[in-house]
């Protein structure tokens, strides 16, 4: 399974966020392709320095903040951390038509 890209939907902030990052960051160490989209409060993680969203980033893990989510925690998408995009679901599922599609 490590040739099939791996696409991770997180729309909470919290534990499951923390786990969807190790997973990511994980997966990308073994070599496979990871997209991520943070969607609804998960956005907010991403103003604040997390040390598992450094590493996801480090390894490659492609993040997307969902624009909407941006706009509703008061982040502009010039404020996100490098490396990070902003964009919408269909866009993300449009990139991700191969992936293995997982929801955290």
């Amino acid at each position: 399974m490590p040739g099939v890209p791996l696409a991770i939907v997180v729309s909470e902030d919290g534990p499951r966020l923390a786990t969807a990052l190790t997973l990511a960051a994980a997966a990308a160490a073994l070599g496979r392709a990871v997209t991520m989209l943070f969607d609804g409060a998960s956005v907010a993680a991403l103003a604040r320095a997390d040390p598992l969203l450094a590493t996801a980033l480090d390894l490659g893990v492609e993040i997307t903040a969902c624009q909407t989510g941006l706009a509703d925690a008061g982040i502009h998408a010039a404020d996100l951390p490098p490396g990070v995009t902003s964009g919408g679901m269909v866009a993300f599922l449009g990139q991700a038509s191969e992936a293995q599609l997982l929801l955290a």
